[in-house]
């Protein structure tokens, strides 16, 4: 099962929406939607989570690009909307550069029918070998009060609640759960 809201800060503190992600396609169709939840330009997050298996933060600040974090690659890549956030940037590829098909990765980042070997361990982070671990700009929140260390410590189950709680906007997202 799938949550998703938006977080727009405003002056009065954050306002909360819940949104339906069915027609969102591309990280650009995300970071539009997010921008039309600021009137001023503001930051506004997107959470998103998949039940017990992980989450990502979508930062959108006016035209600036948007800053992601996942908390579970792996997981994420065998998610529809997880693999909206994975971007060939966030992946380390180039533009245009398919590589393996994520769908054709088994759990341990492997492709299918080729076996796992120490090299795989030490690897970067990439489309190539995923890890079950985050990736992408852990220090998405720190300006907020939620530091790159107690980002990455987060269990998907409760992570939202958690950064919510930290932003001081825990009662309006409980208001679109």
């Amino acid at each position: 099962m799938y949550f998703a809201a938006l977080l727009a800060r405003t002056e009065d503190g954050w306002e909360a929406s819940d949104t339906e992600l069915d027609d969102v396609e591309t990280l650009s169709d995300l970071a539009d939607l997010a921008r039309e939840a600021s009137a001023d330009d503001d930051t506004v997050l997107v959470l998103i989570e998949q039940e017990d298996a992980w989450f990502g933060v979508v930062r959108v600040e006016g035209e600036d690009d948007p800053r992601i974090y996942v908390s579970d690659a792996a997981a994420a890549a065998r998610s529809s909307y997880g693999e909206i956030l994975l971007t060939d940037e966030l992946l380390g590829r180039e533009p245009g550069d398919d590589g393996p098909d994520l769908d054709s990765l088994d759990l341990d980042g492997t492709e299918d029918g080729e076996p796992a070997s120490a090299e795989d361990d030490e690897e970067p982070v990439s489309a190539e070998a995923l890890t079950h671990g985050p990736l992408g700009d852990g220090g998405i929140l720190d300006d907020l009060g939620v530091s790159e260390k107690e980002l990455r410590t987060l269990d998907a189950e409760d992570a939202l609640n958690a950064i919510a709680d930290a932003l001081g906007a825990s009662e309006v997202l409980e208001t679109v759960r």
